[in-house]
């Protein structure tokens, strides 16, 4: 009977065992899904692996310009998957780290500007030395300041003339800076034009253009009087040369606003232009007719004795603005461009098939922080240059809207279609090459947040320095770079890219205080890359063949610069930083 009994509690253990374990772990199967990261047509490969069996590493990933980093357990990249001691144990994903294959190393150099005992955003502001956003140099303890700009190029030299805000400018005079790079300037100490100390029409001098007519370089310029008693406030005025370093007024001529205007105060900027087969000038002069503001025409005979009006050729369409400030016209490959400033907004743009028009309906270039900006060309690019405002107090945290700052030059590249997009300088991005270690152990980071910022230090603030990375996201909250201005999470400063706007924004105090914006489309789950160049104070963000936003960030020298995200999900990838030698 026990020897049953026996056999019976054997069978009853082999049966429970055997519905216990009898079904193998090796029968059982689970999925692994590998995610390319970056192809969306083709994004996911699986396979079928059994439990506790290892994953066959599927062929290395080949990315165009990037490098594989291998598969990772997590979306944010953080442990890469062992093929040779992992093994399945569920349904799991694995995803492919790609970085950027940029041929450097990182260095460690030791002459970084020490911003630690610069508490005031004045006393950093003191200590930059600024290159490639130039500036004035110290007139005694004033800094002087660029104002409008009205470029000329001719041998390989670019002179960039320019209304002098302070210092030993009387009066917005205007000055010379040469350079050959738009990274290394010269400049000339003596003003090209002087505003006339003794009063008269041109008591103040507004902006104009420099043409070459023949062995002759005629300055076209703005006279301005303060007189309450002129007739005309403002006329348009000429000076000659055989040189391009100083100029000698031309007494008695003068252009004035013609009688249809209706009006006598604003006729300025004047705009040159020779053509040499039919020995005539044309000039474009920014003015208001019935209170819309116009682009007027104008042709003169080389000699400059005959002057005859053609009429207006632009008006404005979009805002309400009183005048269009520093007009020019420009060609690139078969098309004609108009370009203008608007007050307290920004650079526009409209497209013809002909130097005059008629033209298409205006856009934005860049936010208002890029100003005044005119273009010029050489033989292989066409660039604007312009501007980059500035605060009048350095610690304010609720505006950027002073006249005049640092001089700023953008590339103008042409799109397909015919728009127009600025990028930066070639010149400018090469002198960045010496590539900084980041704040955070990988060049990928993932930005997850819901009504909250989530902050994530990840650069530098340097003197000077660049950015550049790739992007995608989720959903449509904002992200972006954050800036530290003085330790409060409150007082943050942030270029905030806002999808559900269609908008790149600089604003101030964790995003309350709107300062600058341009326009962008972009769209969930495309890669995009970007570029962020700052020099001392002045920085310009790209979103790379997209758009271009001017910012003026005061303060975060020596500090954290952070990733953020509100509402989104962000994938950040190929991170990297560079400073100057």
């Amino acid at each position: 009977m026990k020897r049953k009994i026996y056999i019976f509690l054997a069978i009853a253990c082999l049966t429970v065992s055997t519905l216990l374990y009898g079904c193998s772990q090796s029968d059982i199967t689970y999925t692994v899904s590998f995610e390319s990261n970056y192809d969306t047509e083709n994004n996911k490969i699986t396979q079928t692996v059994y439990s506790g069996e290892k994953i066959i590493e599927p062929d290395s990933k080949i990315r165009e310009g990037y490098t594989f980093l291998g598969w990772f357990k997590e979306e944010e990249l953080i442990q890469k998957w062992d093929f040779q001691k992992d093994k399945v144990k569920s349904d799991i994903t694995l995803y492919a780290g790609w970085d950027i294959n940029t041929n450097d190393e990182i260095t460690y150099p030791e002459n970084d500007k020490d911003f630690s005992k610069m508490k005031t955003p004045g006393s950093q502001e003191t200590a930059y030395e600024y290159s490639s956003y130039f500036l004035p140099a110290v007139d005694g303890t004033s800094q002087p300041y660029i104002g409008d700009t009205m470029p000329y190029y001719e041998d390989g030299v670019y002179y960039i003339y320019y209304l002098k805000e302070g210092g030993d400018s009387f009066n917005h005079s205007i000055y010379l800076v040469t350079t050959t790079d738009f990274v290394n300037y010269l400049e000339q100490e003596e003003p090209v034009l002087e505003a006339n100390r003794e009063g008269g029409q041109d008591s103040w001098i507004g902006t104009g253009s420099v043409v070459k007519v023949d062995d002759k370089y005629y300055f076209f310029y703005t006279g301005h009087t303060s007189s309450a008693v002129a007739e005309y406030k403002e006329k348009i005025m000429v000076a000659v040369s055989d040189n391009l370093t100083s100029f000698h007024k031309r007494k008695e001529w003068e252009i004035t606003p013609p009688n249809e205007l209706g009006q006598k105060n604003d006729f300025r900027d004047p705009q040159a232009y020779y053509n040499p087969e039919e020995k005539t000038i044309s000039l474009t002069i920014t003015a208001s007719q019935n209170n819309i503001a116009r682009i007027l025409k104008y042709t003169l005979s080389s000699d400059l004795n005959n002057i005859k009006y053609d009429g207006i050729i632009f008006s404005n369409q979009i805002g309400d603005f009183w005048n269009l400030e520093c007009s020019d016209t420009f060609k690139i490959g078969e098309k004609w461009y108009i370009s203008y400033s608007a007050q307290d907004d920004t650079l526009w743009y409209a497209s013809s098939d002909n130097q005059f028009g008629p033209y298409s309906e205006a856009k934005r270039l860049d936010g208002k922080l890029f100003y005044a900006a005119k273009h010029v060309e050489d033989e292989k690019n066409s660039y604007m240059v312009g501007w980059a405002r500035r605060s009048e107090s350095v610690s304010s945290t609720q505006d950027v809207a002073a006249w005049a700052g640092n001089l700023l030059v953008q590339k103008i590249v042409q799109k397909e279609n015919g728009d127009l997009i600025l990028a930066p300088v070639d010149a400018i991005v090469e002198q960045y090459d010496i590539r900084r270690a980041l704040k955070i152990d990988q060049t990928n980071l993932i930005a997850k947040s819901g009504t909250i910022y989530s902050y994530f230090d990840t650069f530098t603030c340097y003197e000077s320095f660049m950015l550049t990375g790739n992007f995608t996201f989720l959903e449509k909250g904002s992200f972006g770079l954050c800036f530290d201005y003085n330790g409060r999470t409150e007082k943050y400063k942030m270029i905030s890219i806002k999808p559900a706007e269609n908008k790149i924004q600089l604003s101030f105090n964790e995003g309350n205080t709107l300062i600058a914006e341009t326009e962008i489309n972009l769209v969930e789950g495309k890669e995009y890359s970007f570029t962020y160049i700052q020099e001392g104070s002045v920085g310009v963000f790209y979103i790379d063949d997209m758009a271009a936003l001017t910012v003026r960030i005061y303060g975060a020298s020596g500090k954290a610069i952070k990733l953020f995200a509100e509402n989104n999900t962000v994938k950040f990838s190929s991170l990297r930083q560079y400073t100057k030698k």
